[in-house]
């Protein structure tokens, strides 16, 4: 599996820069005006993993599949949105589809790029956004509510979980707290997340810096990294332009880019990183003559529910899994080496799967 990320922010904050360096496409407008996103763009780009280029070396792949990646780029909201102001409702309702959100924040002086609200300020900006959400949130409650006043009256045990849970969350957004801020009982996780609240997803706030302040920050970034560690949030710093610029580039020249910028990878790395920690991921892979592959899973996931993600008839008939970790494949050069080198093992229906895994299923049809 992998994972649908939007990206939000207020106008003019460099959210559909970032989109484009991200997917590198033109995609998404990128203009010095309010509301030049006009309709939410999606792309998918791969997961950089320079493990599954080793493995696909050692095991002569022909082919290799990287994990995938959603962003989804939405557009400016504005103070208001909640109650319909500029582009209001059809984008916070395409939010709701997310797993995550990344906040864009304008962590750069530029006279030239004006301020939807005329002013440079990170903090208010996440708290204009973190408003306008919370309001529509607590819109949507407030109404589910209403229309399960019937089914309470009837006994309705789906119902009173159901009513509970909001209740829950309406009291916390009345307080001007988020959603995610609500404790929830692991045996209400599922009815939780059916909710599709907006602000119960897990935000990672995203720097957007000028160039010179693309390595180590700026006074603006390092107050959102206070505010994130606050809220127990996520934080990377970015400039939206050099992801643009490197976008254009061939590897090598890249390579060389990032480099000549004092920067030890591109931002498209570490904001993946990011998501997968912000959302408990990680990675596994298979690996042969056809293909080297990878494959995205939460942690925690059992070694059926691996399976399950190549095919769901892998998961129905588990047998056990054939498992090398990344390092023992590589150490070994390959699968036999490994076995040769006793790391080879056998796991069945309760082996937690572990990040870079190399995987192989065996399992009845």
């Amino acid at each position: 599996m992998g994972f649908r990320m939007g990206i939000v922010g207020l106008p003019n904050v460099g959210k559909s820069t970032l989109f484009n360096a991200l997917t590198k496409t033109a995609a998404a407008q990128a203009a010095n005006f309010p509301f030049c996103t006009i309709e939410p763009n999606v792309g998918e780009v791969a997961v950089p993993d320079a493990r599954l280029d080793r493995l696909a070396a050692i095991a002569a792949s022909r082919q290799i599949v990287p994990a995938r990646m959603t962003f989804v780029d939405i557009a400016g909201l504005v103070r208001g949105a909640s109650k319909g102001e500029g582009l209001g409702n059809q984008f916070l309702a395409n939010i709701r589809e997310v797993d995550a959100i990344a906040h864009v924040l304008r962590c750069f002086e530029d006279g030239d790029i004006t301020h939807v609200e005329g002013r440079i300020d990170p903090i208010a900006d996440a708290q204009t956004i973190e408003t306008e959400l919370m309001l529509a949130d607590l819109d949507s409650v407030e109404r589910r509510r209403a229309n399960l006043a019937r089914k309470l009256k009837g006994g309705d045990k789906d119902a009173a979980d159901q009513d509970r849970l909001l209740a829950a969350a309406e009291a916390a957004l009345a307080q001007g707290l988020p959603a995610r801020s609500v404790r929830v009982a692991e045996d209400d996780r599922r009815m939780w997340r059916t909710l599709q609240l907006i602000t119960a997803k897990p935000v990672l706030y995203v720097c957007n810096v000028e160039e010179a302040a693309a390595a180590a920050g700026n006074a603006q970034s390092e107050r959102v990294a206070a505010m994130a560690a606050a809220e127990g949030a996520a934080h990377v710093v970015i400039s939206a332009r050099i992801e643009e610029e490197i976008a254009q580039l061939p590897p090598a020249e890249a390579a060389e880019f990032l480099e000549a910028m004092g920067l030890a990878e591109a931002g498209l790395d570490r904001l993946i990183r990011a998501g997968y920690d912000l959302l408990g991921l990680q990675t596994y892979f298979t690996a042969g003559p056809k293909e080297a592959r990878a494959w995205t899973i939460p942690r925690g996931t059992l070694a059926p529910q691996a399976a399950g993600v190549i095919h769901g008839d892998f998961e129905k008939g588990f047998i056990r899994a054939e498992t090398i970790a990344y390092a023992d494949y590589v150490a070994g050069n390959g699968e036999a080496g490994a076995r040769d080198a006793g790391k080879f093992r056998v796991e069945g229906k309760t082996y937690e799967v572990q990040d870079g895994d190399v995987l192989h299923f065996l399992f009845n049809t």
